[in-house]
């Protein structure tokens, strides 16, 4: 009796194997194979609350929850030029629960902090492109209390010695290629002053610390509506959109020192590509959803959207520029 009791036991263990072999699984698969998300999911941002990383990542993650159906949490963490957030993104499991929301310093940090142990994080090698989701321009803003109202105001008071620095947000940031750039293109040479992110930056210029700053306009719009700062020229090769009657930096007779900035939603390394896909296409739908763009148009970011392979080419085009120009003008970490 025992014996058939076995045997029976053996043919059903048999057949489980011969179901779970059609439809291929294995035995204790079934948990693995649950839909993503089965648990909350983690945007984080290397640079503080309050400026245009922090603000489109709080608008994506409200999305990506209403859809995927669990919570999106923004985790906020600063310092280091951000490599300590850019940082531990790149070593967490590549499982779609740690996400980054990146600007295009991503692509410039690496080269600037080059030679110093453990802070680099090579976009190209070590985190997987998702997908570009904005576009800004660079704006060259002045206060109102240093009575320069163009660039060529701004030139003068330079090589006169009465604006000597600008609040960066951050050393090998895009305001800081962009600064270097202009120097170059002027024939001044304005002392950077990095700080941690773009709002301290403003706050200490609104404040009257800091004379003038390069920045998106995201995080100055505010203080050019009050009259508070001036806007002199936007660094593109044509004229925003937002701000429509400020000239663009050739058009002030200042040439070569085009900078722009993206946003781009990035994973770590070795993220499987249907996983990839699939949150591409969520980001591709939210990104046309009215009140999305209305939203980034409050901090000047035009949406972009695209596949994952021209985002990951943006990533390697921008990583091989902006590594030429740090070299060229000798950039080094603070």
């Amino acid at each position: 009796m025992n014996f058939l009791y076995a045997r029976r036991g053996l043919l059903a263990a048999a057949a489980g194997l011969a179901l779970c072999a059609i439809s291929g699984m294995v035995p204790g698969a079934a948990a693995a194979q649950q839909p993503y998300p089965t648990k909350p999911i983690t945007i984080v941002v290397a640079y503080p609350a309050g400026g245009d990383t922090d603000v489109l990542a709080r608008v994506l993650a409200e999305k990506l929850q209403a859809r995927l159906g669990q919570p999106v949490l923004v985790d906020n963490r600063t310092g280091a030029a951000g490599t300590i957030g850019t940082s531990y993104v790149a070593k967490a499991a590549p499982d779609g629960y740690t996400l980054l929301l990146a600007p295009n310093t991503i692509a410039i940090t690496p080269h600037v902090l080059k030679g110093v142990a453990g802070a680099q994080v090579d976009p190209t090698r070590d985190l997987t492109s998702i997908s570009q989701l904005g576009s800004q321009s660079l704006f060259v803003v002045a206060t109102s209390a240093s009575s320069v109202t163009s660039m060529k105001d701004l030139v003068a008071a330079a090589k006169a010695g009465k604006i000597q620095t600008y609040a960066s947000p951050g050393n090998g940031s895009p305001m800081h290629i962009l600064a270097e750039l202009f120097d170059r293109s002027a024939g001044t040479k304005i002392t950077q002053v990095p700080y941690r992110g773009s709002m301290p930056a403003v706050a200490d210029l609104v404040g009257g610390q800091m004379p003038m700053m390069y920045t998106t306009l995201g995080p100055v719009q505010p203080h050019i509506k009050s009259g508070k700062l001036v806007p002199l020229a936007v660094a593109d090769t044509k004229r925003s959109p937002f701000l429509p009657d400020v000239p663009t930096l050739a058009e002030s007779g200042y040439k070569g020192a085009e900078v722009g900035a993206w946003q781009a939603l990035m994973g770590p390394k070795g993220m499987p590509p249907e996983l990839v896909k699939l949150l591409n296409q969520h980001v591709q739908e939210i990104l046309k959803m009215p009140d999305v763009v209305a939203r980034m148009e409050t901090i000047a970011l035009t949406p972009t959207g695209g596949d994952p392979a021209a985002m990951s080419k943006l990533v390697q085009n921008d990583y091989q520029r902006y590594g030429q120009i740090v070299k060229e003008f000798g950039i080094q970490a603070n």
